[in-house]
């Protein structure tokens, strides 16, 4: 079963794409970054699933991709809370119990917090690039990446994904993050709740975060953390380097049932 659909939150209606093929295996759900969606994942979901024979959730948050518009663009010191909890409202509706979290970026901030509110059927956590507080080099990266929108083609790019939702996404993005409010954000004190095995993965030259990122998820949470640090990467080592990144989070995956 492969399919397309939208569901309707408390957000608004959400765009899904499901794909399930083994029985009684668990749904790896994807969980983008702060400028994704279902499509910039590429194929790296189905690749995955397929290795480890798992079956597939990925979704556009709203804001984002085909989903409703951003219904309040301005984003207090909880959205990533509040998107877990709609993570947790989507998984129910779909009644899907049995899960792994993989999440790029928001999208691993997201996976944690989850694993932590919602630990009752997750069996692991992989992490790509997560923040658990702000960095200097947080604010620096983002400052940069709001400069390339400014001079660069990049809305463009973007909007061919995003369509309308383009300029309220970026700007929620980085407003909230580029905020005074929001540097004193920190989400370490959901980190002992994670009972479940974890994989962190940071790329060794990641423009938004340090290896202090990592460093706080192993010693916080309570399950077992999986370091890796992926050479000569940058913030989304499932593009720079796929295969890596397949064969890392695929033994990951097969050693939860082990």
């Amino acid at each position: 079963m492969d399919k397309h659909f939208y569901i309707l939150t408390s957000v608004g209606k959400l765009r899904v794409f499901q794909k399930h093929k083994f029985e009684n295996r668990p749904v790896i759900v994807f969980l983008h970054d702060s400028l994704g969606c279902i499509e910039l994942w590429r194929d790296f979901p189905e690749k995955l699933c397929n290795k480890v024979k798992c079956n597939l959730l990925i979704y556009d948050r709203q804001g984002y991709g085909t989903s409703s518009g951003l219904s309040n663009p301005v984003r207090g010191n909880s959205y990533l809370e509040t998107e877990a909890d709609i993570l947790k409202e989507i998984l129910t509706s779909l009644n899907i119990k049995d899960i792994i979290l993989s999440g790029h970026s928001d999208g691993g901030s997201i996976a944690l917090i989850y694993g932590a509110k919602y630990p009752e059927g997750v069996s692991g956590i992989i992490t790509e690039g997560a923040h658990i507080f702000v960095e200097n080099e947080t604010i620096s990266g983002i400052k940069a990446a709001l400069e390339i929108y400014k001079t660069t083609e990049l809305k463009l790019k973007l909007e061919k994904y995003h369509s309308g939702n383009t300029e309220a996404m970026f700007r929620a993005w980085t407003d909230t993050w580029l905020s005074e409010e929001f540097r004193n954000w920190n989400i370490t004190h959901f980190l002992p709740q994670i009972n479940c095995p974890v994989l962190a993965i940071q790329g060794e030259n990641d423009e938004y975060g340090t290896y202090k990122q990592i460093e706080g998820i192993s010693a916080k949470v309570s399950g077992k953390v999986s370091e890796f640090i992926v050479p000569n990467a940058t913030h989304s080592p499932h593009n720079d380097f796929p295969e890596m990144l397949l064969d890392v989070s695929a033994r990951f995956i097969e050693g939860l049932s082990g």
